[in-house]
C-alpha cells in the first residue's frame, strides 16, 4: 500500500467537500484536470448528511448475475475478509460491478455494511447497486453507487486487491480517496503530501479575494462592482500563481 498522510491530514482534509479539495488538487498536479483523478461518469450519494469521506482504496469485483458465484463459498469468503482485515484503515470499499450497466444485485446492505465497518471500512464506491439504506445509514456506513436494488443475487466477492475501474475511473488498491455528494477524487500518490496545503490555501485565496469583494457589494454600482469583481479575480489568479508558480 502507497505511503500514508497523517491521520490528523485527513481529518482536516474531511473538513472540506469533494470539490475544495479538486481546486487544490488542481494547483499541484501534473496530470489532466479535466480527464484525470475524479469519476467521468454520474454517480449518487446515498447519504449525503454523512458528508465526505475520505480513506485508502481496498478493491472488489463481484458479477452479482452470475448464477457460477456461490455465495455460500465460505472459504473464499474468508480469504477475503481476511485480505479487508489486513490492511489498515480508514478504508473505503471500491466495488466494481461486471453486470454493468444492469444491476442484478447488490453486494451491499445491512448485513455486509455492518460487517466492513467492524473491519475498519467508512464506506462504499460500488458502480452497481445499494439496498437497506436505511440500515447502511444506521451502521454509519457511506455509499456512493450507482443505484438502488431489491436483491442480492448471486452477490459476492469473486476478486480483490486489485485494479478496478468504476465511473470511468481507474483505481488502485491503497489509493487516497475523497468523495461526496459531487462524486470522488482518486489522489495520486505524488500529489498527496501537498494536498491539504494546497487546498487550504485555495479555500482561503477564494474568500479572501472574489467571495469576500461579491458579497460587499451591496450599495455599490453595476460599474463598480464589475471593477471589483475583475480586479478581484486578477488577484486570485496572482495569488495562486504566487504560491504554487503555475
Amino acid at each position: 500500500m502507497n505511503k500514508k498522510i497523517t491521520h490528523a491530514d485527513l481529518l482536516e482534509l474531511k473538513r472540506w467537500n469533494t470539490p475544495t479539495i479538486y481546486n487544490g488538487w488542481e494547483q499541484i498536479t501534473d496530470r489532466n484536470i479535466g480527464r484525470d483523478g475524479f469519476n467521468l461518469e454520474p454517480v449518487t450519494d446515498f447519504m449525503p448528511q454523512m458528508g465526505p469521506m475520505v480513506g485508502y482504496a481496498v478493491t472488489v469485483v463481484i458479477e452479482p448475475g452470475n448464477k457460477k458465484h456461490k455465495i455460500s463459498n465460505t472459504d473464499s469468503l474468508k480469504k477475503y475478509r481476511e485480505y479487508m482485515a489486513s490492511v489498515a484503515g480508514p478504508k473505503i470499499v471500491v466495488v466494481k460491478d461486471l453486470d454493468k450497466p444492469v444491476i442484478y444485485g447488490s453486494f451491499w446492505g445491512e448485513v455486509n455494511s455492518n460487517i466492513h465497518r467492524a473491519l475498519g471500512c467508512i464506506g462504499t464506491i460500488t458502480d452497481g447497486g445499494i439496498r437497506d439504506t436505511d440500515e447502511m445509514n444506521n451502521a454509519g456506513f457511506k455509499a456512493l453507487a450507482r443505484g438502488l436494488c431489491v436483491g442480492h443475487a448471486w452477490s459476492t466477492a469473486i476478486k480483490w486487491n486489485c485494479e478496478v475501474e468504476v465511473f470511468g475511473r481507474k483505481v488502485q488498491p491503497g489509493q487516497l480517496i475523497h468523495a461526496d455528494k459531487h462524486g470522488f477524487l482518486v489522489i495520486p500518490e505524488e500529489d498527496q503530501e501537498e494536498i491539504l496545503e494546497a487546498a487550504r490555501f485555495m479555500d482561503s485565496n477564494e474568500n479572501k479575494n472574489m467571495i469576500q469583494v461579491a458579497r460587499s457589494s451591496s450599495g455599490k454600482s453595476t460599474d463598480e462592482i464589475l471593477e471589483g469583481i475583475n480586479k478581484s479575480i486578477e488577484q486570485f489568479k496572482n495569488d495562486a500563481k504566487t504560491k504554487f508558480g503555475k
